[in-house]
């Protein structure tokens, strides 16, 4: 979608940061605006708290952030279950073994941030352009609070770009893992999920072209691709996995190409 598709505004959320908010809207090209009206459907705010998406609407869910510092990330950091958790079994962590990975569907970089955070080099792909700035807000805090935090923030790298063109384009070393996780249509159910499904379908729309995606992917990685699916969802139209891991709501249909070494 273009930006002029989007109606999507920029605003501050005090003074001293209205500058950062016009350069954030010359950036993305949408119009940016005094605080205090809603003026479209979508606002994208620069506060202390860094860049932050709601929806004006009457009954809208809050805002959403990426925050890698704090909150559900900092307790699955802390508490996840390591090596154990289902996409790091997908993924191929084992013992010292850390694959690089690209995660072609990046998002608010949940995934990517478990990866980086038990020790991998992760490449992001992200090609909505105010969902990229939402994450590369949150990697520049997660810098700036230096620590354990910025040590895992350094092994995410994020491009904004077309995730099939991007792969089909690469010129850098192959990555050996490929992450996907389609966001539509078939996804988990819970509250936070559906949060950010309805604040993103005005950005995203129809979900990318999943066949090629999953095609550009294993064109691309050199070991394997994981994709996410909901557990009952079918898998993505293509070749047939060659092995599943399944949760309770979700699971992780496994292409392996080389065995990980």
């Amino acid at each position: 979608m273009t930006p002029s598709s989007v109606d999507l505004a920029v605003t501050w959320l005090a003074p001293e940061f209205e500058q950062r908010a016009l350069r954030l809207a010359d950036q993305l090209g949408y119009s940016c605006h005094m605080p205090g009206q809603p003026v479209a459907a979508l606002l994208l705010q620069v506060g202390e708290g860094g860049l932050s998406l709601r929806a004006t609407e009457a009954g809208a869910p809050g805002a959403i952030r990426v925050d890698f510092v704090e909150g559900a990330l900092a307790h699955r950091r802390q508490y996840g279950g390591g090596v154990g958790q289902m996409v790091a079994k997908a993924v191929g962590l084992k013992g010292v073994l850390r694959p690089t990975v690209l995660d072609a569907t990046a998002g608010l970089g949940r995934d990517a941030f478990v990866l980086a955070a038990l020790g991998c080099e992760v490449t992001m792909l992200e090609r909505q352009p105010v969902i990229a700035a939402l994450l590369a807000d949150g990697l520049e805090r997660a810098i700036q609070a230096g620590g354990e935090v910025a040590g895992i923030a350094l092994r995410m790298r994020l491009m904004q770009a077309d995730s099939i063109q991007a792969m089909r384009d690469w010129s850098l070393p192959a990555p050996q893992v490929i992450h996907l996780d389609p966001m539509f249509p078939h996804r988990e159910k819970s509250a936070l999920v559906k949060k950010e499904m309805r604040l993103f379908k005005p950005l995203v729309g129809d979900d990318l072209d999943a066949p090629a995606l999953l095609a550009a992917a294993l064109d691309l990685a050199s070991h394997r691709v994981v994709v996410k699916r909901s557990r009952k969802a079918p898998a993505i139209e293509g070749p047939a996995p060659t092995a599943q891991l399944t949760g309770q709501s979700s699971r992780y249909d496994l292409y392996g190409l080389r065995k990980l070494a």
